[in-house]
């Protein structure tokens, strides 16, 4: 089990050795990577805007540090630099975990971005798998970015609704939302707040025992595509809906889409719903929901302002 833990200067010793281990088995490299100039000192000084390090459960219940990254934030964007992981755990997560982690503790900025190397195939595809898209660069780096995700507060069924419709506002044909969350979450009652911000006809009501609904918009905006894929195989079926309109032409809200509808767009924002501890005021099922832009489409695009 990998747990992830926040560091600063005093983990310079322990991060700088995993850095080491990491960027001293890639190929080489002309020029050379900076990370292998790195020393205790200036490790410790890049930390003093704090980092992550990822530890494994050892023998004994005894935790052996396995992957590092370093936070450095400049701006509205946060960097994340010096991101290696032991060679003996690559592909066990380990460099998932850390990633999911930063951008978890990134609500407060624009964006999230990476240098990847040009002649490092595999890396750049890693951090595009995380959503990431490459935005320019200076050969022979590759720069990468991605919309930082925020974490909302929705206590009660008007709230959803009105994160719903703050979202809706900057929502235009073509895109797509993709909602997961448990039975009863509140992911229609999100969509609900999309179809007002949209302002289309009808209802928006589940969608399990039809799939999909269509609704027109009342006022030469787009229409909104509601779907259920509780019930659907993968994205094939998800793709031969028989719909009534054309995908590029609405924005389409696929409810239980997670690990299905974002074959559908490279460009998406992904929601998830959860249910939150509840707080001292007595709320006994608030919800948090997380939403999460990815790709080109939603860089510069400002989420809503709602407190979260």
């Amino acid at each position: 089990m990998t747990a992830i833990r926040p560091v600063g200067p005093e983990a310079a010793p322990a991060v700088l050795q995993i850095v080491r281990a990491a960027f001293s088995t890639r190929p080489v490299l002309e020029p050379p990577a900076d990370a292998l100039a790195e020393t205790e000192a200036s490790i410790a000084a890049a930390l003093a805007s704090g980092g992550l390090v990822a530890a494994y459960d050892g023998d004994g219940g005894v935790d052996r540090n396995v992957g590092a990254l370093v936070l450095d934030p400049q701006g509205s964007t946060l960097w994340l630099r010096r991101v290696g992981v032991l060679p003996e755990v690559r592909d066990h997560g380990v460099a998932t975990a850390l990633v999911a982690e930063a951008l978890a503790r990134a609500a407060t900025y624009d964006d999230v971005a990476v240098l990847a190397r040009e002649e490092l195939p595999a890396t750049g595809r890693f951090w595009r798998e995380h959503g990431f898209v490459p935005v320019g660069g200076t050969t022979p780096y590759v720069e990468l970015r991605r919309p930082a995700p925020r974490t909302y507060d929705a206590p009660d069924a008007g709230s959803m609704r009105a994160l719903g419709k703050a979202l809706a506002a900057e929502l235009r044909p073509g895109d797509l939302v993709v909602l997961s969350g448990e039975l009863g979450a509140g992911k229609t009652t999100f969509t609900q707040g999309v179809g007002a911000g949209l302002g289309v006809r009808g209802d928006v009501t589940s969608p399990t025992f039809v799939i999909s609904r269509v609704h027109p918009s009342l006022s030469g905006g787009p229409p909104l595509v509601h779907v259920d894929a509780y019930r659907l195989g993968g994205v094939a079926e998800l793709d031969d809906l028989d719909l009534d309109t054309s995908l590029d032409e609405a924005v389409t809200v696929v409810e239980w889409g997670e690990g299905i509808a974002e074959g559908l767009a490279d460009d998406r924002v992904e929601v998830r719903i959860e249910r939150a501890v509840a707080d001292e005021a007595g709320e006994l099922d608030p919800r948090r929901v997380r939403v999460a832009p990815v790709g080109k489409r939603w860089l510069d695009v400002p989420l809503p302002a709602l407190t979260g």
